[in-house]
C-alpha cells in the first residue's frame, strides 16, 4: 500500500524518525496501528452506549437538564 502525504506532513515524519532514530515507515506504521485501534475503542464505546440508550437503560435527558446537572456538580465539587 502506498501512502502520499501532504509536503509539511511528510517533512515533520522525517524530522521525527531523524530525532528519534527510527525509519519512517515504522513511525506511520505506529502511529497508524495506534490510530486503529483507538478508532476501535471509541467505535465501540459508542455501540455500548447506543444499546444501553436503546435498551431504555439509559434515561435520555434535555439539554437543559444536562446543563443544570453539569452546574450542580460543579459547584458541589467547589464547595
Amino acid at each position: 500500500m502506498e501512502v502520499h502525504f501532504r509536503p509539511e506532513t511528510e517533512s515533520r515524519i522525517q524530522e521525527l524518525a531523524a530525532k528519534t532514530g527510527r525509519a519512517a515507515d515504522e513511525l506511520v506504521e505506529d502511529a497508524m496501528a495506534g490510530y486503529l485501534e483507538e478508532l476501535a475503542q471509541t467505535r465501540a464505546m459508542l455501540d455500548r452506549r447506543y444499546e444501553e440508550f436503546s435498551s431504555v437503560n439509559v434515561k435520555p435527558l434535555s439539554g437543559e437538564e444536562a446543563f443544570s446537572t453539569l452546574r450542580r456538580r460543579s459547584q458541589e465539587r467547589r464547595s
